[in-house]
């Protein structure tokens, strides 16, 4: 009578068993996904502005040249290679200004950093002389300016953005204010200054896209791939800054090294663009959110590389156009401020809305 009950049993052990293999299985480590999410889409728009940065570069370099190469190639050579430094420059600048700040609004430029370049620049041809600026050789004036802008663009970012505490609208009005004082202690020292010293300033100092100082565009150069080298050895630092400072010292990260090492990158590469053509006040603005839309990911990898790429397509063939197109009737300068204040107005238009 009990055998059935004890042949059912062990049955029912079985099958109750049976499913127990699984469990190895489903205790076994999970795959790791080695590929981040959205990688592939990173790479079609980087091969895509790729692409499109070469065919901007031919097409600045071949326009119109008619058979006189030896004449026009070196100089368009120039000019495109300080496109592309300016352009990564400011774009690099930007990204990294914004983690900073923690706001996608604010760039360097807006910040008054490239006034104070200017600023900078300004006091020391006044309070040397001219005799005594046209002695130093270019490399060691952008080295003295370069020095000074540093220590000064950190004492401007704890004056200004101080430690994030302040709201968008009050660090936005801070950085205009700074902007326009040292825009007019800038233009009050260029009518008091001497003629010469005058001349000495604009031409070393403030060169345009079709004029550029080869000595200075390759030491731009140089100090440029440094620079960018080190924003993307701190791009995993700056992903991590981007969580904010609670956030970041949440997960040890060393707050304070983090954010003055990244402002000291700010400054040189602010100092390079501003050197090699002026202040250009709001093509990291539009080139950044550009970069931020096209890659849709917070890797800063990804996004410096892209910023990088959408300021020199919009720089190369905004050149070309105005140079060939429109005969050279405005400055490529007043294009991007046209168009970026614009968008700036229209963002901080949106923003208020939230």
């Amino acid at each position: 009578m009990h055998a059935p009950d004890a042949t059912l049993s062990r049955d029912d052990a079985v099958v109750t068993a049976a499913p127990a293999a699984p469990a190895t299985t489903a205790s076994s480590p999970p795959r790791v996904r080695r590929t981040p999410p959205g990688a592939a889409r990173v790479r079609r728009v980087v091969l895509a502005l790729t692409l499109a940065t070469l065919g901007a570069a031919a097409l600045l370099l071949t326009w119109g040249v008619d058979g006189h190469w030896d004449f026009a190639l070196p100089r368009r050579l120039e000019t495109l290679a300080a496109l592309v430094i300016v352009g990564a420059a400011v774009a690099v600048a930007t990204v990294v200004f914004q983690t900073v700040t923690a706001s996608r609004i604010l760039t360097p430029s807006i910040m008054g950093f490239d006034s104070l370049y200017v600023l900078v620049a300004t006091l020391i041809v006044w309070s040397t002389g001219a005799a005594t600026a046209l002695a130093m050789p270019p490399l060691a004036l952008f080295a003295l300016n370069t020095g000074v802008m540093l220590g000064a663009s950190l004492l401007l970012f704890r004056a200004v953005i101080g430690d994030g505490t302040r709201g968008l609208y009050t660090t936005v009005l801070a950085g205009v204010i700074a902007g326009t004082l040292f825009s007019s202690i800038s233009g009050f020292l260029f009518r008091v200054m001497d003629p010469n010293a005058f001349d000495v300033l604009m031409a070393d100092l403030f060169a345009s896209f079709t004029s550029i100082d080869t000595t200075l565009l390759a030491v731009g150069a140089v100090v440029l791939t440094a620079a960018v080298a080190g924003a993307f050895a701190m791009a995993r630092r700056l992903d991590v800054l981007a969580l904010g400072r609670d956030g970041a010292i949440g997960v040890g990260l060393d707050h304070r090294r983090t954010v003055m090492l990244a402002m000291a990158l700010v400054a040189v590469l602010v100092s390079v663009s501003t050197a090699l053509v002026g202040p250009v006040t709001f093509l990291g603005l539009l080139v950044a959110n550009l970069a931020y839309r096209l890659t849709g990911t917070h890797r800063h990898g990804a996004n410096l590389l892209v910023a990088m790429l959408v300021a020199a397509v919009a720089l190369v063939l905004g050149q070309a156009l105005l140079q060939h197109v429109l005969a050279f009737n405005g400055t490529l300068g007043s294009l991007i401020s046209l168009v970026g204040g614009v968008v700036f107005i229209a963002m901080l238009i949106k923003e208020s809305r939230r």
